[in-house]
C-alpha cells in the first residue's frame, strides 16, 4: 500500500503596509494601505501619539487616510496593527520650504512708512515689512533746521530698494509755535541760505532720487511756518517756499522731488489756494490725514473717503496732472473698526489713478497708530495690500 506524500501548508502572508506618498512636509495627508492582517476586524494606525482606526476586509487588507502631525520632523515610524499583528513603515518628513521674504511691490499704489527710529532702525522697518507682507517702497523721516543733510539715512533707505521722503521742518524741533528766529520772512530774507545751500549741495552730490517735503501741514496753526502765527502774514508761506526751492535748485540738485503737503482741510484751516507755490515749484502734492476716532475729546470716527476725498479734489483743482501722495495717515482703534478702516483706505486710494501712494504713521503717540495695534488691524492691513496687488 502506497503512502501519500504529506504537503506542508503554505506559510501565512506576512503583514505589511505601504505609504502614499512616502515623504512630504508635516501636515501631509497620507494613504496607508495594508495586507496580511487579521481578517474582518478593526485595527489602528499609530502616528506618534495619534491613532487612526481602520477595518480590514475578509482577506486581511485595508486602506485608510492619516495626517502627519504638524510638529513631526525627520523619519517618522507609522505602525498599523490588529490584535497582535502589526507592521510598520517610515515616512520621511521634509522641511517646509521657507516662505519667500517680503519684497517691494510693483503695485501702482505705493506703500510707505514712518517709524519711531527712522531709516536707520532696520529692525523696525523689518517688522513693518513682515506685518505688511512687503517692503515699504517709501521711508519717511523728519529733520529740523538744526540737522545736517541725512546722507547716511538716504543710503540706508536706498540699500532697502526704497525711496526717501524727507520731511524738512524750518524750526528748532520741540520749541513750540512761537519761534521768531524761524519766521517765514527771515527764511525769505536769506537768513538760512548758507544752511539751505549745504543741504542742496549734499543732495546734489548724493545724486539719487529723494523726495523733499518742506514745511508740511502749513494750513494748520500748530507749526511756526503757518501763516497767522509766529509773525507770519498772508503770502509769506509761498515766498518762503519759492526761496528755499530756488536756493536748492541753484546747487544743481535736480534729483530732488518737491512735495507740497498740507493737512486735510478742516473748518477754520487756511485756504489752500493762497498757500500753493505754483506748479513750477511742486512735483508732488500731498495730504496728511488721520482718523482720530474717539481718542480725543474733540474727535469722532471718520471714514477714509470722508477724510481724504474733499482734499484730493482741491489738490486736483490746484495742481491738475500732479501725482498725489498721502504723506501721513493712520487710524485709532477707538470709536470703530480699525480693521475695516484699513481695508477701506487701501481700496479707496487704489481706485484713484492719480494717487501714487500712502505713508503709514507706524507709531504709538497721541493714540496707538501702529499697524499692529491689534491682531485684527494687522491682518486686515496685510490683506488689503495683498488685494491691491491683484
Amino acid at each position: 500500500m502506497a503512502l501519500s506524500t504529506l504537503q506542508p501548508a503554505s506559510a501565512a502572508t506576512s503583514p505589511q503596509i505601504t505609504l502614499s506618498p512616502g515623504s512630504g512636509p508635516a501636515g501631509s495627508s497620507v494613504a496607508v494601505t495594508g495586507s496580511g492582517f487579521k481578517a474582518s476586524t478593526t485595527g489602528t494606525v499609530i502616528v506618534g501619539s495619534t491613532t487612526f482606526a481602520f477595518q480590514t476586509t475578509s482577506t486581511g487588507a485595508f486602506s485608510t487616510a492619516i495626517t502627519i502631525p504638524a510638529a513631526a520632523s525627520g523619519n517618522l515610524t507609522i505602525t498599523a496593527k490588529t490584535s497582535a499583528i502589526k507592521a510598520s513603515a517610515v515616512f520621511v518628513v521634509q522641511a517646509a520650504p521657507a516662505p519667500a521674504p517680503p519684497a517691494i511691490s510693483t503695485a501702482t499704489l505705493r506703500f510707505g512708512v514712518a517709524t519711531p527710529g527712522g531709516p536707520l532702525a532696520s529692525a523696525e522697518l523689518d517688522e513693518v515689512a513682515t506685518l505688511a507682507g512687503e517692503i515699504p517702497s517709501v521711508v519717511m523721516s523728519y529733520k529740523d533746521f538744526l540737522q545736517a543733510p541725512p546722507i547716511t539715512e538716504l543710503d540706508a533707505v536706498r540699500s532697502r530698494g526704497a525711496t526717501s521722503l524727507v520731511t524738512w521742518e524750518p524750526w528748532a524741533w520741540g520749541g513750540g509755535v512761537d519761534q521768531p528766529a524761524y519766521a517765514l520772512g527771515r527764511i525769505t530774507a536769506g537768513d538760512f541760505d548758507g544752511y539751505i545751500t549745504q543741504w542742496g549741495q549734499s543732495l546734489a552730490a548724493w545724486g539719487k532720487p529723494v523726495m523733499l517735503r518742506f514745511a508740511h501741514e502749513m494750513n494748520g496753526n500748530w507749526y511756526p511756518w503757518a501763516e497767522g502765527v509766529n509773525g507770519n502774514q498772508a503770502g509769506d508761506y509761498v515766498a518762503a517756499w519759492r526761496h528755499v526751492h530756488d536756493v536748492v535748485a541753484a546747487t544743481g540738485a535736480s534729483n530732488v522731488q518737491w512735495v507740497w503737503s498740507p493737512n486735510v482741510p478742516y473748518l477754520g484751516s487756511t485756504d489752500l489756494a493762497g498757500l500753493f507755490p505754483g506748479p513750477g515749484y511742486v512735483d508732488v502734492v500731498a495730504l496728511d490725514g488721520y482718523n482720530w476716532g474717539t481718542s480725543q475729546t474733540w474727535s469722532s470716527w471718520v471714514s477714509p473717503v470722508d477724510l481724504f476725498a474733499p482734499g484730493i479734489s482741491q489738490l486736483r483743482t490746484l495742481a491738475p496732472g500732479k501725482p498725489v501722495l498721502i504723506a501721513e495717515t493712520a487710524s485709532s482703534e477707538m470709536g470703530g473698526s480699525k480693521a475695516s478702516w484699513n481695508t477701506d483706505l487701501v481700496s479707496y486710494l487704489a481706485a484713484q489713478p492719480d494717487v501714487m501712494g500712502f505713508v503709514w504713521f507706524h507709531m504709538q503717540k497721541e493714540t496707538d497708530w501702529r499697524i499692529n495695534s491689534s491682531d485684527s488691524s494687522a491682518a486686515a492691513f496685510k490683506s488689503a495690500l495683498t488685494a491691491r496687488r491683484s
